[in-house]
């Protein structure tokens, strides 16, 4: 099935989300924490933070706010504009996949039963 996967690129350092970025951000969100997003998709715990640093790098706003860990504790949550990230990311998938439905359609049928 022809399926499309957009990337956002943002700012001069061309910085970019996409669906790995969102994914984590869903992660923390359910975790409260960054160690606990990563592990759940499989990613080294150091890219995940450096995907979060990218992330908190780019916007003039906190998209992540963490705190230090210790006998309480640490954590990581999603900000007010991290949850607008999410959302305005798959809306624009939607956005994306509904446009281009009919073309998809197309290439899928001419698509070959057995592919090499």
């Amino acid at each position: 099935m022809a399926r499309v996967r957009i990337g956002i690129y943002l700012g001069k350092a061309g910085h970019k989300l996409g669906r790995g970025k969102v994914q984590l951000l869903e992660g923390i969100r359910r975790h409260g924490s960054i160690s606990g997003a990563a592990r759940e998709l499989g990613m080294a715990y150091r890219h995940a933070w450096e995907m979060v640093d990218d992330l908190n790098t780019c916007f003039r706003d906190p998209v992540v706010e963490t705190a230090t860990g210790g006998r309480a504790g640490g954590g990581a949550s999603v900000t007010a504009l991290g949850e607008e990230l999410i959302e305005r990311f798959h809306a624009m998938e939607e956005t994306v996949a509904s446009a281009m439905a009919v073309h998809l359609e197309a290439l899928d049928a001419r698509v070959a039963e057995r592919e090499r």
